[in-house]
């Protein structure tokens, strides 16, 4: 059965505090739902996405058959998280560039577009816009919450600001702040957009331009964090392109062309993404995973900080995943069991690095399915 999925947008007149002091205001969120509601409201699982992902979690849109949502394999009828069961929405966080509002759209207050205007965000600002969108579609309490990577310290920070909210927490390949060395892949990233020319100090929107070669930059530099060593050797390794296969050595030995499959994959990856994402998101993005630590106003102590935290939880990591460590998942079981919480711990021995939190792992799957299957929904929620 083919899941069918259909963009919705709400708008918010009121204005939403921010962590930084400002606010945001006449804002709209896009979101998706699939599944059903149930009659006492007890059904609903929210799903925060990662970096360049969006509201659109799983099915496909009408007449799109390719068009699969970013966690289809995930989400659906008789899926782990099962679309039979649970009512399930995505929402696409405020400050991204896929429908909510955010660096591209135009200010309220000032009738100019954004650009490097638009507010700092934070996790627990997102998190407090998808309390208000709840609100607004009568989801007092959420039977769980879900998330991976940056969904997963999205999902962390709502049993932190909404405790009574929470019922279980699924958080995978995640971590409870950044490692200085992902901080730094982070900002040599950001360099490579704001030194751009067409930058323009992130306004290029009034010059016509896109700063595309920084985010062909960023996008290169991120995409080699999601994989591991074992990914790149066993599906590229040191092959060549054709082109340059007839040579007699094999090289052009040219300081600018590509030779190398791994140079043609990540350029690909480069060009493609800098054609649909936008590169003030990409900064105010980046910034929020580097400032997320819940641990930081504990004096450094993640036990002390996780104390608010009263649900059950489901933590999931992969061996070869080197940007976000089995260790940071085991970080925040340790933090957990010191708080004698409920919590459930699956470390998969997966090659696929980062990215495996998003494929097909039968393990990893079943894991999951089984910790939702347990979720009980209606009377006895």
């Amino acid at each position: 059965m083919t899941l069918i999925a259909t963009a919705q947008s709400m708008t918010f007149d009121a204005p939403l505090a921010l962590q930084s002091g400002a606010s945001v205001r006449g804002y709209s969120l896009a979101y998706e739902t699939y599944g059903t509601l149930n009659a006492d409201r007890s059904n609903a699982v929210l799903i925060c996405h990662a970096l360049n992902a969006s509201h659109h979690v799983a099915g496909v849109y009408e007449g799109q058959p390719r068009s699969e949502g970013w966690w289809d394999n995930m989400i659906g009828p008789g899926k782990p998280v099962d679309t039979n069961r649970f009512f399930v929405i995505g929402v696409n966080n405020l400050g991204s560039c896929f429908g909510s509002t955010g660096p591209m759209h135009v200010s309220p207050d000032t009738g100019r577009v954004y650009g490097a205007d638009f507010p700092v965000v934070t996790v627990e600002d997102w998190v407090n816009a998808q309390a208000r969108l709840l609100d607004a579609l009568g989801v007092a309490q959420l039977a769980a919450v879900m998330g991976g990577s940056l969904g997963g310290m999205q999902a962390l920070s709502w049993t932190l600001q909404h405790p009574e909210r929470v019922r279980h927490a699924v958080v995978v390949a995640s971590a409870p702040n950044l490692t200085a060395e992902n901080i730094a892949f982070n900002e040599v990233a950001r360099r490579a957009i704001v030194t751009d020319p067409d930058f323009h100090g992130g306004h290029f929107y009034a010059h016509g331009v896109v700063p595309k070669r920084g985010l062909r930059i960023a996008r290169m530099i991120g995409h080699i964090t999601y994989l591991s060593d074992d990914v790149m050797n066993e599906k590229f390794g040191r092959q060549l392109r054709e082109a340059v296969l007839d040579s007699a050595s094999g090289y052009r030995y040219s300081t600018q062309e590509v030779e190398f499959q791994i140079e043609s994959y990540l350029r690909y990856q480069g060009d493609k993404f800098a054609e649909y994402f936008d590169a003030n998101t990409y900064l105010l993005i980046t910034r929020a995973l580097d400032y997320f630590d819940p641990a930081r106003a504990h004096g450094g102590d993640l036990t002390a900080a996780l104390a608010r935290a009263a649900c059950k939880f489901l933590l999931v990591s992969f061996t070869t995943d080197w940007r976000f460590s089995p260790a940071r998942s085991r970080e925040i079981v340790k933090a957990l069991v010191a708080n004698r919480r409920e919590v459930s711990y699956a470390e998969i021995d997966a090659p696929h690095g980062h990215d495996a939190f998003l494929l097909d792992d039968p393990r990893y799957l079943e894991a999951v399915r089984a910790y939702f299957a347990n979720i009980p929904t209606g009377a006895t929620a």
